[in-house]
């Protein structure tokens, strides 16, 4: 049996981890695609299993949650209906927190946009942390019962919710591929007593962008999407432990 050597390796790893897709990596490193995959599904479960026993017990003390969408097999409105209802067919939601201080990324899943899945995102931060923290996310209904039944009482939490407007541009095609405005927030503290100056989304967002920018399956208005979730969730995890 063939096998890569160490040099090889490095080099499809290099692709991936700069944004490429699985077939762009094949074209520029000559490896067979079921090999550029099956190295992705290998590096990215000891990624996972790097992340889980290592971060623990982590000094952070303001966190940042979010949410960022991506589909697999196809966009939901294309889901044929054999699969329609079944997880990794349509839209997928990967929920990422983010130290505000280290910039670490303590903890991610990749799941639907639902109370249980906020549920489990949020047992799995807590039992992270060291100590009680500051937590700040966007305005989504579940995170409300899914801090409260993780956390409790124990933590300082407060939600914003930013407002848009439409689009800048001078024509409509420009408006329309345009992000829209920010025009102003909407903050509320749900519990605790959180600093004002440390309540934002801001890193975390930032986060998503930088996911956006280094994983070619998170790209918008593209076919670089991913065909199945597991190889998303590989890619995820390649993406927040390798540098």
């Amino acid at each position: 049996m063939n096998r890569l050597s160490t040099e090889k390796r490095a080099q499809i790893i290099g692709c991936l981890i700069e944004g490429n897709s699985i077939r762009a990596t094949v074209r520029m490193t000559g490896a067979a695609k079921n090999t550029v995959t099956k190295l992705l599904v290998d590096l990215g479960a000891a990624c996972a299993e790097y992340q889980n026993e290592v971060l623990r017990d982590l000094p952070c003390r303001t966190i940042q949650c979010d949410e960022i969408w991506s589909f697999c097999y196809s966009k939901q409105k294309n889901v044929p209906q054999e699969h329609r209802g079944t997880f990794g067919y349509g839209d997928i939601w990967t929920w990422t927190a983010i130290c505000a201080d280290t910039k670490l990324v303590p903890s991610w899943l990749v799941g639907e946009r639902t109370v249980d899945d906020a549920w489990t995102f949020m047992d799995d931060l807590k039992r992270r942390l060291a100590h009680r923290v500051q937590l700040t996310t966007d305005g989504h209904r579940s995170y409300l019962q899914a801090v409260d039944f993780t956390f409790g009482a124990d933590i300082d939490f407060a939600m914003l919710h930013k407002i848009y407007g439409p689009a800048e541009g001078h024509t409509q095609q420009e408006r329309k591929y345009s992000p829209n405005v920010c025009t102003g927030i909407d903050v509320k503290v749900i519990s605790g007593d959180p600093d004002e100056r440390e309540i934002s989304t801001s890193y975390v967002e930032r986060q998503n962008l930088t996911m956006r920018m280094g994983m070619r399956r998170f790209t918008r208005l593209t076919n670089g999407f991913s065909k199945k979730v597991e190889n998303l969730a590989h890619a995820v995890s390649l993406h927040e432990v390798v540098p």
